[in-house]
């Protein structure tokens, strides 16, 4: 990879992207979200990435789960992407903020009937009492909203990494990997190649 047709790191994301979507089987938007809490301590699940642009990469979440409450205490964050299927992998740093109200309703509007009840119904990252809770929620949030229009609960947002680090690695014939870092520096970005 040559990092000179490339300047921006984000225009590159969105041709690796591109080429991840038609080979990957499944999830190409799955990516790796490590948080920390207040003291430090580090936590990785997988999300789903919903929107990359210039202005960063959005996942959307319950915010008081712990990846919310953690990005409430912490708002610094990583992602990494890991695509087997063109052996290549993305990993990204940054700060994290909240997506406008707008933006996250015009997102939970366009959500699937099933998943707009799920995020009303979840308690996600809390004990369950019994493991038929979630089931029962679920009937009780299909039976209030009934037909009509499922608002967006107050809990329920986007959180958008704004990247201040973005490395592209790509496997190459015996180990001789490429491995690309890009770091922000003022409104462009400086680049550098390191060892694989």
């Amino acid at each position: 990879m040559n990092y000179t047709e490339f300047p921006d790191p984000l225009a590159r994301f969105q041709e690796w992207y591109a080429e991840a979507a038609k080979a990957e089987p499944n999830l190409p938007e799955a990516m790796t979200l490590a948080t920390a809490d207040a003291q430090g301590r580090p936590s990785a699940r997988m999300v789903l990435l919903k929107d990359a642009d210039e202005r960063g990469f959005v996942f959307y979440t319950n915010m008081d789960s712990r990846k919310g409450q953690e990005l409430g205490s912490n708002a610094q964050a990583a992602l990494v992407f890991h695509w087997k299927s063109v052996k290549r992998q993305v990993r990204v740093a940054g700060a994290v903020e909240r997506v406008s109200d707008s933006e996250a309703d015009e997102y939970f509007a366009s959500r699937a009937r099933s998943a707009q009840i799920g995020a009303w119904s979840s308690d996600q990252s809390r004990p369950m009492k019994t493991a038929h809770e979630l089931e029962k929620r679920v009937a009780k949030f299909t039976a209030k909203f009934g037909v009509s229009r499922i608002p967006r609960p107050e809990y329920w947002s986007g959180c958008r990494l704004v990247p201040d680090e973005i490395e592209f690695w790509e496997e190459r014939l015996f180990r001789l990997h490429s491995r690309i870092h890009y770091q922000r520096a003022g409104d462009g970005w400086t680049t550098r190649n390191l060892f694989p």
